[in-house]
């Protein structure tokens, strides 16, 4: 299939990077922690920020607390991510200024999973402290979209979890491409496997027939 745009807005973890067991290990301490009962490795939790997560979990007089713990415990595992099929070779063919990373992930915890799987550091990088709110609403690609100078109707949003999914649907982006089979379980308009054969020239994008699950 191919698809004009002029721009890529790409979620990280489970897209662009693995880092499942990383967040496992986090989290399973954070919640022996703060909230024994929370079970963070569910798909309604997938994509969204810490911060929402945490906030529906303790009391407010623990919140700062509770946040600054996930951050620190997330920053200390993010050496266990890992780059995903075809996310080097892809972002490496990219044009600078015709894509970045619209992740949940606070700033140094974004940038270090980028890092520690071999992925290049957008500068037009959206995070968790960019936006006001979180996915799934549209903020975090509205802002992708402007840091590029597109309008979002003209761009390609590479999701994996319902959230996200959601939030570039509600952006009004031109395409939301769902990777991974769980994104299967999501609104994406097509969905693929992962990312190997996928290229982009800054005009069109061409997704490989036989890489697509939807």
């Amino acid at each position: 299939m191919k698809f004009f745009a002029s721009g890529l807005l790409f979620d990280n973890d489970g897209v662009l990077v693995d880092s499942h067991e990383a967040a496992l290990k986090a989290w399973a301490q954070w919640s022996r922690e703060f909230a024994p009962d929370f079970n963070w490795d569910v798909p309604e939790n997938a994509g969204r920020r810490a911060e929402d997560k945490v906030r529906e979990q303790v009391e407010a007089s623990l919140v700062d607390a509770a946040i600054d713990r996930i951050n620190e415990l997330e920053q200390l595992s993010a050496h266990l991510t890992l780059a995903l099929p075809g996310a080097v070779e892809l972002l490496a063919a990219l044009k600078p200024g015709t894509w970045t990373v619209c992740t949940s992930a606070n700033p140094n915890l974004g940038r270090a999973r980028l890092a520690a799987a071999g992925l290049p550091i957008p500068t037009q990088l959206v995070t968790s402290h960019d936006v006001e709110r979180g996915k799934p609403h549209p903020d975090p690609y509205l802002l992708g979209a402007q840091r590029l100078g597109f309008d979002p109707a003209d761009c390609v949003v590479f999701e994996d979890a319902a959230a996200g999914a959601d939030a570039g649907i509600a952006a009004g982006v031109g395409l939301v491409v769902g990777v991974s089979e769980r994104a299967l379980e999501t609104d994406a308009d097509i969905v693929v496997r992962d990312l190997q054969g996928i290229t982009f020239d800054g005009e069109v994008l061409t997704i490989p027939d036989k890489n697509r699950l939807r």
